[in-house]
């Protein structure tokens, strides 16, 4: 269990809201423009719909077992031993998208804002802030959410505000010129950063201290996120142009050098960097938390907070394997990661699920 921690629906959508932003507006736009070109909002589009059927499927999961986590349920409907293995796999998935995050913060800060500041330290500072989240707790973490997310929407409404005037919606014709082939190989992009990647918060679903409409709101913080996210691929498009967003790896960050209103106001990308590292950190957080109580429900201990220097220098280590350089991330986001993504985060559970119907539910459960 999760050391009896409770946040409210509120605080559940707000972390989901901010794990959706993170990572993901400032990557995937030049993805989706590498494979659809000028139709990627067309791939974003299909990529936040099929995530939002995604997340109906963790939701559908999730209220069978409403009091357990993916991994006690796991056990409940496999049995001990194959369910403890899926939980290992969820664990190390887990484990590797947090690697993956803070490998992103790295890559950024030292390719955009501190390029002679060796990775390790970027690496290394980022730690130290997530350990202290972590060793707080979820409902420490969800409080802190709540601060930030307004702030962290202020600063979009006012990035896409001041975004109007430098539309050029001529950029987005011809519609549908490119294959539908390459729509749907664009769409998989946002379907696997973020909406893929959200079976983390199967870990923290029981946590919430309420049971009446907690799905709804996981449906709805998932939707407006990416709802954000198409915004922000379509801005990138219809500003830049898709050939300048698929070269760039931070489209969205370049996006913001493009406010000039009455010679004053100009050069606000900080914007943008202030969206990214909040809602990176939530990301990163939330994945680095849910792998401790995973870890801690795998060995069957009563607390997770021993675990946390030693899996963040498992993360320190891993964050350098996963993938060499910023230049193969591209490869690696397109091609690597969304049939990995989609064998973890989507036909697993549909195979938990399928079983479960193929059993009765466990009298644990109750």
């Amino acid at each position: 269990m999760l050391e009896k921690e409770k946040i409210s629906l509120r605080q559940f959508k707000i972390l989901v809201l901010l794990f959706s932003l993170g990572s993901t507006i400032i990557i995937v736009p030049s993805v989706l423009s590498a494979f659809a070109h000028q139709d990627g909002w067309l791939s974003a589009a299909l990529g936040i719909t099929i995530g939002g059927a995604v997340i109906s499927l963790y939701v559908k999961l999730a209220n069978r077992y409403p009091n357990q986590s993916f991994m006690a349920y796991s056990e409940l409907i496999l049995g001990k031993w194959l369910g403890k293995c899926i939980s290992i796999i969820l664990y190390l998935y887990i484990l590797i998208i947090a690697s993956l995050v803070l490998r992103n913060v790295g890559d950024f800060i030292t390719t955009i804002i501190m390029p002679e500041t060796p990775i390790q330290v970027i690496h290394f500072a980022f730690l130290l802030i997530i350990m202290l989240g972590a060793g707080l707790g979820l409902e420490v973490i969800a409080r802190a959410g709540e601060v930030f997310l307004p702030w962290v929407l202020l600063c979009i409404g006012v990035l896409v505000g001041f975004l109007i005037p430098q539309i050029k919606v001529e950029r987005l014709p011809p519609i549908l010129e490119i294959s539908t082939k390459a729509i749907i190989h664009g769409s998989l992009s946002v379907l696997s950063i973020p909406y893929l990647e959200m079976i983390v918060f199967l870990m923290i679903y029981p946590a919430i201290h309420t049971n009446l409409k907690k799905g709804k709101g996981f449906i709805q913080a998932g939707f407006m996120g990416g709802m954000i996210i198409f915004s922000i691929t379509l801005l990138c498009i219809v500003v830049l142009g898709w050939d300048f967003t698929a070269r760039h790896t931070f489209p969205s960050y370049t996006l913001a050098k493009k406010i000039h209103i009455g010679g004053f106001i100009q050069r606000i990308e900080v914007l943008v960097a202030i969206i990214w590292f909040v809602t990176i950190y939530f990301k990163l957080v939330i994945c680095f938390y849910s792998s401790l109580v995973g870890l801690q429900q795998i060995l069957g201990l009563r607390t997770y907070r021993p675990f946390i220097v030693p899996s963040a220098l498992i993360l320190f280590a891993l964050s350098f394997l996963v993938y060499p350089n910023i230049i193969y991330f591209r490869d690696f986001a397109s091609n690597i990661w969304p049939p990995f993504a989609l064998t973890i985060g989507l036909f697993l559970p549909l195979g938990l699920l399928i079983v479960s119907f193929l059993r009765p539910v466990s009298r644990l459960n109750k």
